[in-house]
């Protein structure tokens, strides 16, 4: 395993293929995170951290060519997210998840109705999250998608085509019904009290 500093690793962490995992200073896994990081590996960022019972597989059977998870700095993927990583799985700094959020960079050629689906093969394109991106729980995002930045998804969406910047988009599947930048012109933060908790503190 490549470290650029001490991460905080709890009970029950399983990696499998460490050579092909790097961690960045502050790094934490929570109890039973799983990293597999065959063929091209998986690279957590500075002060990311992954919550308890998520699932970093990179699933890589096939000789791949793009397949590997790269995660950012100072992201927060929240419990019992799966990332399946076979078309590569690119998730900018800054990114939050909500719980049981899913990646899945591969799927299956269906085509043929006389054929099993498992004998025609799969296609992998990958998924690319950019920076500042907050993505709510159940959201479930398929391959060849990208999450432009500063965008928001709502909880139990379905993200099946590429999301502009700054956009909030909800549903099955994902639309977006509003641009952030629209928002912040037209709805003020008002009275609202604004909060800041632990996390914000150890990364300072």
């Amino acid at each position: 395993m490549n470290l650029d500093g001490t991460p905080a690793i709890e009970a029950g962490v399983r990696i499998v293929y460490a050579d092909g995992v790097h961690l960045g200073k502050g790094v934490y896994l929570d109890q039973g995170v799983y990293l597999h990081a065959l063929p091209n590996g998986i690279t957590i960022g500075d002060g990311t951290f992954i919550m308890h019972h998520t699932v970093l597989h990179v699933f890589n059977f096939r000789g791949l060519p793009n397949a590997g998870i790269r995660i950012g700095q100072n992201c927060f993927l929240g419990e019992y997210n799966v990332i399946r990583g076979q078309g590569g799985v690119h998730i900018g700094n800054d990114v939050y998840t909500g719980p049981m959020v899913q990646f899945v960079a591969v799927n299956h050629v269906f085509q043929d109705a006389t054929k099993l689906i498992r004998q025609q093969g799969i296609t992998a394109r990958g998924i690319l999250v950019e920076d500042d991106v907050w993505i709510g729980a159940n959201v479930t995002v398929v391959d060849g998608v990208t999450i432009g930045k500063g965008s928001i998804i709502g909880a139990g969406s379905v993200v099946t085509q590429d999301i502009p910047p700054y956009s909030i988009a909800v549903g099955i599947p994902a639309k977006v019904i509003k641009s952030r930048q629209e928002l912040y012109q037209n709805h003020p933060q008002g009275e609202v009290s604004v909060f800041f908790g632990s996390l914000e503190q150890l990364r300072q």
